[in-house]
């Protein structure tokens, strides 16, 4: 598999394994259910979407770049904005799929953007933090930190969070860049920030679950979890879900710092590169172990279990049913196996699939009808009703 040094380095580290979600009532549709701001859908990362999909997906367009893509989209105002191992983000048109404009950024990209009115934010290879105007393409201003930086940027209330493999949680004025604050751990952090009350919750290579406050940076918590970690927090209100180096799925009442539940497969421990997504009645994740799992948010007890044939290391999403109807909710996630997959929330049972071709490390990204997914053979998929784009003139 065509990987970057930080995801080797990761690699190395050991990362992967799984867990998933049932049926949920999921919640009700919220502002901006047309787009896909950022790496997870939300702030709290839960990677549930707001939009809703068609029962029957179709190849809408595909866009061809260079070389691969690992990153997850964002989609906002009717324009994806992807990275690519290029170095290049890309902005298409979501009907379309036409170019509108591409960003030279300093090294390969990694990192998810997040979109924020005018502005899109990411991190490269080599450690900058680039926002660019959404409406030329132009650069409003860089950020250079020590080290690359995979994770991609959070954001609320004008501020902007992230980590870097410098081993440094940074946060900035989206404004202009300027440091608010830092916050040093241990080792690197590759995964995404999330935020929920006013506090960043994100887990890092050093094995800890770290709680601190937006405000200033001053850290309230820190639970350790057994191993490193690669994959992103999934909040849902005081509690937070992650996957672990050492194969389990850790539960964390990050308001009392202390441990709910410990999951690990009875017989394989692989690690998880995986984020969670989670309802208030469910936790889904994908590992390397080729399962999609769903866990019960309280208990840690499994659900369901959905087989592939390669490792997953894509972020699942949660799409509810178009009509309403609870037992028609779907996960879709993408596996090394090169297809993509939509599995029954309720039940684990496949539902639809799409085969590329290639290996798919890059999650979905869900709005407007529309699911866009990337390969690591550097295709851009965009899904929905009915095949009009173009994609590459």
């Amino acid at each position: 598999m065509d990987r970057s040094l930080a995801l080797q380095i990761v690699e190395w580290l050991v990362l992967g394994v799984a867990f998933c979600s049932a049926h949920a009532q999921l919640p009700s549709t919220r502002p901006g259910q047309a787009e896909w701001p950022s790496f997870r859908g939300d702030p709290q990362l839960t990677g549930v979407a707001t939009a809703t999909l068609p029962e029957r997906l179709t190849v809408r367009w595909k866009y061809e770049v260079p070389q691969a893509v690992t990153a997850t989209a964002a989609i906002a105002r009717g324009v994806v904005h992807v990275g690519c191992h290029d170095g290049n983000l890309y902005a298409l048109d979501l009907t379309t799929g036409r170019l509108k404009w591409k960003y030279a950024a300093k090294g390969p990209i990694e990192s998810s953007p997040v979109v924020v009115a005018q502005t899109v934010f990411f991190g490269d290879q080599e450690g900058v933090l680039h926002a660019v105007d959404t409406q030329t393409g132009q650069a409003r201003w860089t950020f250079a930190t020590d080290g690359q930086i995979i994770s991609s940027p959070n954001h609320q209330a004008g501020r902007l969070v992230f980590g870097s493999y410098d081993n440094v949680v940074y946060c900035l004025a989206a404004r202009d860049g300027q440091l608010i604050w830092k916050h040093e751990t241990g080792d690197m952090v590759h995964g995404t920030p999330a935020i929920v009350r006013e506090r960043v919750v994100f887990a890092g290579c050093d094995g800890r679950l770290h709680v601190i406050r937006l405000a200033d940076g001053q850290e309230v918590a820190a639970v350790k979890l057994g191993s490193p970690c690669g994959a992103s927090a999934a909040c849902q209100g005081k509690h937070a879900f992650v996957g672990t180096v050492g194969g389990q799925v850790v539960a964390v009442d990050w308001s009392a710092a202390r441990t709910i539940w410990t999951y690990e497969h009875p017989q394989q421990q692989l690690p998880i590169v995986s984020s969670a997504a989670v309802t208030p009645h469910s936790v889904i994740v994908g590992g390397r172990d080729k399962r999609l799992i769903a866990l019960n948010p309280h208990t840690g007890h499994p659900r369901w279990t959905f087989v592939t044939k390669g490792k997953i290391e894509s972020s699942p999403v949660v799409v509810r049913s178009a009509d309403g109807d609870t037992s028609k909710d779907r996960v879709f996630v993408g596996s090394a196996d090169g297809n993509v997959y939509a599995v029954n929330l309720a039940t684990g049972r496949e539902t639809w699939r799409f085969e590329t071709g290639s290996a798919i490390s890059a999650s979905p990204a869900v709005a407007a009808d529309c699911l866009v997914i990337a390969t690591e053979d550097g295709v851009i998929y965009c899904f929905g009703r009915g095949g009009r784009g173009q994609g590459n003139p």
